[in-house]
């Protein structure tokens, strides 16, 4: 459900972006390190809304990228620990006597 509310939600955006885009078709001077040029709006803002939308993917793959190390490095713990555990288990199981009695004082 929540995927397909995003899925809404983005095609709303895209509509709205499309429309606003096509309103405004006037040529706009462009002013560049090198020079100047007359592009349509339109382009403008289209190419606008596509730069910020690769900075959002790019942030995003960043962030699914340490996430995905993170959890390499807690899954490589994890199997450690497991091994420790059954490791000391295996030395309770042939060593019963000397296992700690917990009293009260």
């Amino acid at each position: 459900m929540k995927r397909q509310l995003s899925i809404i939600l983005a095609i709303i955006f895209a509509i709205i972006i499309a429309v606003f885009a096509v309103i405004n078709v006037d040529s706009v001077e462009v002013d560049y390190l090198f020079g100047t040029a007359e592009w349509p709006l339109v382009l403008i803002i289209l190419g606008s809304v596509l730069m910020g939308g690769f900075m959002i993917a790019a942030t995003g793959v960043v962030r699914i990228l340490t996430l995905q190390r993170r959890l390499k490095v807690a899954e490589k713990e994890n199997a450690k620990l497991k091994n420790e555990l059954d490791a000391n288990k295996q030395q309770q199981e042939q060593f019963p006597e000397t296992q700690v009695e917990h009293s009260d004082q």
